[in-house]
């Protein structure tokens, strides 16, 4: 691994390696520990700011206890539960390429900016549509 370069401090590009360079030397238990607050930060600011995410999260608190309590097999509650943190996942990556793009365009209109926003609309309705099938032949297949 190669060193980083000397960068003046008075330079606004010395703060990103700087804080990169502090981060890096967090090791083991703590890492794991930071890790874990900002996941729940990245949750609770997802919950706060994304409409979305607030209503798939409530559907989740609904259809997780469901598939477990349905008589069908591990296999089945496994594949229906995932499917359904399948669509929390796409949902939170989603939102952090609109903030980003947001970001990046400087909330300009820019056909570039459109096309991402919609690619990740796009992956968040599969993985519905993916959770919607997985339901289906579950639940054909158990009853």
């Amino acid at each position: 691994m190669q060193p980083l370069p000397e960068q003046n401090p008075t330079d606004s590009s010395a703060a990103p390696a700087a804080l990169s360079d502090k981060k890096a030397t967090v090791l083991g238990l703590r890492r794991l520990f930071n890790a874990f607050f900002y996941s729940m930060e990245g949750l609770g600011s997802s919950w706060k700011h994304e409409q979305a995410f607030r209503q798939e999260m409530m559907l989740a608190l609904v259809l997780i206890p469901v598939a477990l309590a349905l008589p069908v097999d591990y296999v089945g509650k496994a594949l229906m539960v995932s499917s359904v943190l399948l669509v929390l996942i796409v949902e939170l990556l989603n939102s952090a390429i609109e903030w980003c793009v947001d970001l990046a365009a400087n909330q300009q209109r820019h056909p570039f900016a459109k096309r991402a926003k919609d690619m990740g609309s796009a992956a968040v309705f599969l993985s519905l549509t993916n959770c919607l099938c997985t339901w289906v032949l579950v639940l054909m297949h158990s009853f």
